[in-house]
């Protein structure tokens, strides 16, 4: 009696796919293989863009340029490097937003163990962010500087797609903003011309269960808080 491969597994819904897709925040050394990393980002490439121009450009480090990245954003913290990031950051939320955002913050580093006041645990859990987590595999998605928010809203779509696609395939993944502080590296370590600014990073691979961050999820608010029907 064979077993069959995960490729071969009944793919969930599209319903579970979004249920199951969250924020992983530690991962195993397995890297994803060649062939599911062609089939996800294949999916992800179907999504819509404003008169289908696709402005997106994704380029992926994997295992030993993974760990060659990490370590360029890693001393770049350590060693204070300031950052300058290729577009505008939203550097403090505030009402409802500064809300949730704190939620969440509790939330995790409840899991984690940090303690309020525990200011070396947070800058540790902060550099994190700047190790991938440990993933192996971690994706940058740049556009062209040219472009503005209504064409970052289609590289939005893509991201999404890629992490739902992802999530299908049972890879974890974690969107990040904070590697965008530091888009020199990336063009440095990728090759990327000027013209494209980085908007984001996402880290990737299959999830380790035994790292306290991964047991946090967070709601979503209600849609009546969001969404308004007319009839």
């Amino acid at each position: 009696m064979t077993t069959a491969t995960p490729a071969a597994q009944e793919k969930p819904s599209f319903e579970e796919v979004v249920k199951q897709r969250r924020s992983v925040r530690g991962f195993l050394p397995k890297p994803v293989p060649k062939e599911i990393l062609h089939k996800v980002f294949t999916l992800a490439q179907l999504a819509p863009s404003n008169c289908n121009i696709q402005p997106w450009t994704v380029s992926v480090a994997s295992v030993d340029s993974c760990k060659q990245l990490r370590d360029k954003f890693v001393d770049a913290v350590r060693n204070g490097v300031r950052p300058n990031p290729d577009h505008a950051r939203v550097d403090k939320f505030e009402g409802v937003y500064r809300k949730r955002q704190v939620d969440t913050a509790v939330a995790l580093y409840g899991n984690m163990n940090i303690a309020r006041d525990d200011n070396d645990g947070r800058r540790r859990a902060s550099l994190r962010n700047f190790e991938f987590f440990d993933a192996p595999h971690a994706a940058f998605i740049s556009m062209p500087k040219i472009f503005n928010e209504s064409v970052a809203v289609d590289v939005g779509m893509y991201a999404q797609n890629l992490m739902l696609a992802m999530t299908a395939y049972g890879i974890g993944s974690c969107a990040q903003a904070s590697v965008s502080r530091y888009p020199d590296i990336i063009r440095e370590h990728f090759g990327l011309d000027e013209s494209l600014g980085v908007l984001m990073g996402i880290s990737f691979g299959y999830e380790d269960p035994s790292v306290p961050a991964n047991k946090t999820i967070v709601p979503r608010a209600d849609i009546e808080d969001e969404v308004k029907f007319l009839d």
